[in-house]
């Protein structure tokens, strides 16, 4: 069987601030298009932890990124970076992620930092658990460096809950902790950016080829996993 238009052939969003060659690469890399199945896609499962939840005022401390290859997690080419913040870090995100003001002291700024990230973004579908989170932040990253976050921006939060809502095995799962045990997958560092992209790449895996068995699943289908669960009565 052929499929055609697999790639976003979209001309790309450039905003006005200069972008750096790894920047205007991500722009005009194209991606899967909509129609295209999701196995025959190829994704980047992001994780990011902060300085807090606020995009406005809180920093991105450190990121991970995992690509999956036509449903498979290749694990050789997974990637981890630390992000020197403005301001040294409050307890409070401290005791969520571990990392302290002096871990990342000799870190590089964000600007020059996330150039690692975003190559590896450039030409696949990105994936998060939660994903307004690693949206927001992302994409006031991504305003700096003169180029748009592309969308869509698939959510294993949502797709655990369309699942659910398939198998009429409610409630949902609340946490990626919980996800993962609910789909008998093994969980990795829990608020460390790499072993919380590494679960969540295997949970979007496991959902995707779960959800396949109900109907058959594309890049547009689960970026639509929101609008699909609101649809069942609760």
């Amino acid at each position: 069987m052929r499929f055609r238009g697999l790639c976003d052939v979209k001309r790309p969003v450039l905003l006005r601030s200069p972008a750096t060659e790894i920047a205007l690469r991500y722009a005009r890399t194209p991606v899967a298009a909509g129609q295209t199945p999701w196995r025959l896609a190829n994704f980047c499962v992001v994780d990011l932890e902060l300085s807090g939840l606020d995009a406005r005022r809180d920093e991105i401390v450190s990121y991970a990124a995992v690509p999956i290859d036509f449903g498979r997690v290749i694990a050789g080419d997974t990637l981890y970076g630390l992000c020197q913040p403005t301001r040294p870090l409050a307890e409070r995100s401290v005791l969520v992620h571990g990392i302290r003001t002096v871990d990342v002291a000799d870190a590089l700024p964000l600007d020059e930092a996330i150039q690692p990230l975003i190559a590896a973004m450039a030409g696949r579908v990105v994936v998060a658990h939660v994903a307004w989170v690693e949206r927001s932040f992302l994409s006031r990253a991504f305003r700096r460096q003169g180029i748009r976050l592309r969308e869509p921006v698939l959510d294993t939060n949502s797709l655990g809950r369309l699942l659910a809502f398939e198998r009429e095995t409610l409630p949902p799962p609340r946490s990626l902790t919980e996800l993962a045990q609910s789909l008998n997958l093994p969980v990795h560092r829990q608020h460390n950016a790499l072993g919380d992209a590494l679960t969540t790449a295997q949970v979007f895996i496991a959902l995707a080829t779960h959800l396949d068995k109900f109907s058959l699943e594309t890049v547009r289908s689960l970026a639509r996993a929101d609008e699909r669960a609101r649809l069942y009565k609760v």
